[in-house]
């Protein structure tokens, strides 16, 4: 099954480039919204008297509004218009974001910062679909893997733009949340007026002449459900990383906030270039699972090895190894793997429920590494825990069923 348009119809070059820029540029702001966190965990636990536990809670409940929106958002986009539902969201996600710079309690910036989440949730269902339909076969994962490198870039921008101001400036906490709305802004826009709902023909999108499928369809496909377990493992390890690894080198490493945050910045930055070669490598086989299984047993390691170096330059070795085989390299192969399989009709409702899975990792990882930390006394167990959960995302890929699609 092929869920490209390109073999019915030519999607005109400029708008499937164009587009692919647009949704890059929506991972890096929804990404820098979420890293702001990251460097100012020592301030919000100083202020408000919070445990890593509590803490960690922070970012899951911001996580498990997210991740409540997937599937929802992935039928709304498939039945309402998927242009109408990523504008609205990310509209309403800059004005909650914003909004928390205002927050007079600790309860009304956890209710906007859940906002913000929830936002978010409306992004990643319709954008997958819609790229997915317009991007041709032969480029799918090298520009899902162009898109999702957004999100490197929106880390690093995050990190550096919180830990810049609360440092060097000296400016409250809640400073970055607004200044983070500005380009939030600019992308909601460039989405109203870049984006269109359709890229075939009228004919070609009606649902007569697509397959009938139902919600429960999507479960009974064995590939499919294979790639949720995989991305729910990976994306694991990956938000053990990102909420707290800055924290982790200052606490454990002794390192000062701003170098704590550039030594972080290494994963995604150097996601980039394994996105990119990890991607081509993948289409050029035709297949996704040879290139997964080589990535994830290296992401085991770089993930054990984070905690067992005991240098500064093992440390950047690992980080580097992660950042060119973890959860960003991987998602543009996992995300093919889901466009191989599922039904075009329920496109948008697939990507949905393969981000609810994945993403309801992100919910469990910051609490679970946060309680780990108080029960242990030390960060350290947390990522170990994540090395096993890894494991378990390689067992479950050794079983997907591919052939050569050449």
């Amino acid at each position: 099954m092929t869920n490209s348009s390109s073999e019915q119809y030519r999607v005109p070059t400029a708008y499937w480039v164009k587009i692919i820029i647009i949704f890059f540029l929506g991972w890096i702001v929804i990404y820098a919204g979420r890293a702001v966190f990251s460097p100012i965990v020592g301030e919000l636990q100083s202020e408000f008297g919070l445990s890593n536990a509590e803490t960690g809670g922070i970012m899951s409940l911001f996580f498990l509004a997210y991740t409540a929106l997937q599937i929802p958002s992935g039928i709304l986009g498939d039945k309402l218009g998927r242009k109408r539902i990523l504008v609205t969201g990310f509209a309403l996600y800059a004005i909650f974001i914003a909004a928390i710079y205002f927050a007079p309690s600790f309860a009304i910036f956890l209710l906007l910062w859940m906002l913000a989440g929830a936002a978010q949730g409306s992004y990643y269902g319709p954008q997958y679909a819609l790229s997915s339909e317009a991007i041709p076969k032969k480029w799918i994962t090298l520009g899902s893997a162009i898109i999702g490198s957004g999100m490197s870039f929106g880390i690093a921008m995050g990190y550096y733009l919180s830990s810049t101001l609360v440092s060097t400036y000296h400016t409250s906490w809640k400073m970055p949340f607004v200044l983070v709305a500005i380009p939030i802004i600019i992308v909601t826009l460039l989405m109203a007026l870049g984006i269109k709902e359709r890229v075939l023909p009228a004919p070609l999108t009606t649902n007569q002449f697509l397959p009938k499928t139902t919600f429960a369809d999507l479960f009974k496909n064995r590939n499919l459900v294979l790639a949720y377990i995989t991305i729910f493992c990976s994306i694991y390890g990956f938000f053990v990383i990102i909420t707290w690894l800055p924290n982790y080198l200052e606490a454990e490493r002794g390192m000062n906030k701003v170098e704590a945050s550039q030594i972080a910045s290494i994963v995604p930055w150097i996601s980039i270039i394994g996105t990119i070669l990890c991607s081509y490598v993948s289409d050029r086989l035709g297949r996704r699972k040879p290139v997964i299984l080589f990535m994830m047993p290296l992401s085991l390691v770089a993930m054990f090895g984070i905690v067992y170096s005991d240098s500064y330059a093992m440390l950047i070795a690992v980080l580097v190894l992660y950042g060119f085989i973890g959860k960003i390299s991987l998602n543009p192969v996992l995300i093919a793997l889901v466009a191989d399989n599922a039904p075009r009709a329920s496109l948008s409702t697939a990507f949905g429920l393969y981000n609810f899975f994945g993403m309801s990792a992100s919910i469990c990882a910051p609490y679970v590494t946060g309680l780990i930390a108080d029960k242990t006394g030390s960060l350290n167990s947390g990522f170990y825990f994540a090395s096993l959960v890894i494991l378990i995302g390689i067992i479950a890929i050794s079983f997907v069923k591919e052939g050569d699609r050449h």
